[in-house]
């Protein structure tokens, strides 16, 4: 799930071709689920990658017949080994126990969803409908494991933050990074607690930069090109929204809603809810830098101050 900035260039020139399986590199097709939404545009991208025996990134929503239709189609009768799961969101995840059912592939996946701390007191979990708490993965990877299969491997790069079990996944020998909702070229990455966090988030897109992929595949619209400026903007971005934040609490503001009508002022209203949440998790992150306080527990509540 995303948020779209005004301060960033997106690239949202992208055809889903919903139900039609687009080959987007050399033995990797994309297949987009007709789930679009404000949260996840034009819906979430599954991929499957190999030629005789396939594996499959992150089949999808759960009860969309016309999607799950469409991936037995491209899988065309071929053995499925693996389906890999990026993160244990419902737009993401639920189709691969109906998949595993069909093929036999192994599931693989960081491991089962779980939030980054425990609810505060009085506090709720504004997105604990999106989480697929029934899943569980045969196989949890480990940050760096090499799943080989049938003329792929694919290298799992673990990016907590979006949520505490969300994966990329590098195919080796390519330059391809499977970014998922880490890193998407429509939008910015929602990181909402107590799912998200935004020191990891942030930690996670150092991870990135460090490496040296030449396009990222994302789990909702189109590739993104030069990855390592495209991830230097984002976090450029991100920053500029704490300085912004701080400000705002420094000149008086007390609560998230004041602070988001003045510096999302331009974006569309529908949004403000989820950009409530981020500006939560930068106010969660400074709170732990000792540069914001709040009145009680910290939550999205909460009357807050400059420290």
């Amino acid at each position: 799930m995303s948020q779209k900035p005004e301060s960033l260039s997106f690239d949202r020139d992208f055809e889903p071709a919903h139900g039609t399986a687009i080959p987007v590199a050399g033995n990797v097709l994309r297949l987009t689920a007709n789930n679009e939404s404000p949260f996840t545009f034009t819906g979430t991208n599954s991929y499957l990658i190999g030629t005789d025996t396939l594996a499959v990134i992150d089949p999808g929503p759960e009860g969309d017949e016309r999607h799950y239709e469409a991936l037995l189609r491209a899988i065309a009768g071929r053995p499925v080994s693996h389906i890999f799961v990026s993160h244990t969101h419902r737009d993401h995840s639920p189709l691969a126990r109906r998949l595993k059912d069909e093929t036999g592939a192994l599931l693989v996946a960081e491991g089962p969803h779980r939030a980054f701390r425990p609810l505060a007191l009085n506090e709720t979990n504004a997105l604990d409908a999106s989480a697929d708490n029934e899943f569980q993965p045969d196989h949890a990877l480990g940050d760096g494991e090499v799943v080989e299969g049938d003329g792929w491997a694919l290298r799992a790069v673990l990016t907590p933050g979006h949520c505490a079990n969300h994966a990329c996944f590098a195919l080796e020998g390519t330059g391809i990074l499977f970014s998922a909702d880490h890193v998407m070229a429509w939008a910015t990455t929602i990181v909402a607690p107590p799912d998200g966090a935004m020191a990891p988030f942030m930690a996670s897109l150092d991870k990135l930069l460090a490496r040296d992929d030449h396009v990222y595949l994302p789990g909702h619209g189109g590739p993104v090109r030069s990855p390592q400026k495209f991830v230097r903007g984002i976090r450029s971005h991100r920053k500029m929204r704490e300085r912004a934040i701080l400000a705002r609490v420094q000149k008086g503001d007390r609560t998230i809603p004041e602070i988001v009508s003045a510096i999302y002022a331009s974006t569309d209203p529908r949004l403000h809810g989820a950009a409530g949440l981020s500006v939560f998790a930068h106010i969660e992150d400074l709170a732990g830098r000792g540069l914001i306080s709040s009145d009680g527990p910290l939550t999205i509540s909460s009357v807050l101050r400059a420290a």
